[in-house]
């Protein structure tokens, strides 16, 4: 239906009609969705949801719900026959007055600074590794490789060989000079420098190729404008490459403190757990939070204090890795 109210008005439609003026365009109202395009958006939605679906019901199953279940467990106490009663904040009451566990965390923190040195150490190892002409690059990435891939078992058994004060390698070869060396895991002044080693050998590859995979990608034409300038080697590593690794270094940092902060393989092969590492003089100052934690839980039978001890351990790593997040803003550098 067309309505006018005088000669020279424009016409125009009612119900989704168009009206156009003797200079204007026209203009169409925007037509509703229609309702197979909003079946066709469901269920695409509902693919979607249904092949995430597996990954989702296994982070619940084996990470969400064990959490939830820790931290249920912090607040009971275990009988030595099982089953366990509400005993409120007493576990985290008792932990701080418990001298053992506050020895135990500052050496895990301790391992975990020293553990750092593996950063700068595997960016000069990467920045040699990617050097132009460099031969053998392949062959020299997986022998740092090789660690990563080996198990902690294995690798823990054979430093606690070499680390051996009365056959070890590493004693003998101090002989040759003159040198007589420590039992290195069993005296109380080198014990943690020992096992810092371990794990920095031990992470140095993996940091490695990260480190690597980050110069390649940092373009070509970055350094060649810094060579026109007349910046030397030295100077483009520094002003080129460290500042634009920033984000690949905040990256390993990350992922290194979260694992050093969850240290047990070394400690439980090299230094023992349980009642017969009591006997190593340096187990105090080898003793982690973890290693803690199982000694609680599957040697003593103290459950509940157990879950107490790793869900404070949670805590720290959440507080840490947060102000990791928090401080990047300070120097990272995003291309």
């Amino acid at each position: 239906m067309i309505t006018t109210t005088d000669p020279g008005a424009v016409p125009h439609a009612e119900h989704g009609g168009t009206a156009s003026g003797p200079g204007g365009a026209g203009r169409r109202p925007v037509p509703a969705p229609r309702p197979r395009l909003r079946r066709d958006r469901v269920t695409e939605a509902l693919w979607g949801y249904a092949f995430i679906a597996p990954t989702g019901l296994g982070l619940v199953v084996f990470y969400l719900w064990p959490v939830v279940q820790t931290a249920y467990f912090s607040f009971t106490a275990w009988g030595p026959f099982g089953g366990h009663t509400w005993t409120g904040l007493a576990n985290y009451s008792r932990l701080l007055h418990d001298s053992e566990f506050g020895r135990a965390m500052l050496n895990t923190l301790l391992y975990t600074g020293l553990g750092l040195l593996s950063i700068p150490l595997a960016v000069v190892f990467a920045a040699l590794l990617n050097r132009e002409g460099m031969r053998g690059t392949g062959f020299y990435r997986t022998l740092f490789f090789l660690p990563v891939v080996t198990m902690p078992v294995a690798v823990a058994m054979v430093w606690r060989w070499l680390y051996n004060g009365n056959y070890g390698l590493i004693n003998y070869l101090l002989s040759l000079i003159g040198v007589h060396g420590p039992n290195w895991v069993s005296d109380p002044r080198v014990a943690m420098y020992a096992l810092v080693v371990v794990g920095i050998w031990s992470s140095l590859g993996y940091n490695l190729i990260i480190f690597l995979a980050g110069m390649q990608a940092i373009p070509k034409e970055y350094y060649e404008a810094a060579s026109v300038d007349g910046a030397g080697p030295v100077r483009q590593f520094f002003r080129i490459t460290i500042p634009l690794l920033s984000p690949t270094a905040f990256f390993v940092s990350v992922i290194s403190v979260i694992g050093s902060l969850q240290l047990f393989d070394l400690v439980y092969i090299m230094a023992g757990s349980g009642t017969g590492a009591r006997s190593n003089p340096a187990f105090p100052r080898l003793e982690t939070v973890v290693s803690l934690f199982y000694d609680r839980a599957f040697v003593t039978n103290d459950r509940g204090y157990a879950a107490a001890i790793v869900m404070v351990l949670l805590l720290l790593i959440i507080a840490l890795t947060a102000l990791q997040f928090r401080l990047q803003k300070r120097w990272v550098h995003y291309a």
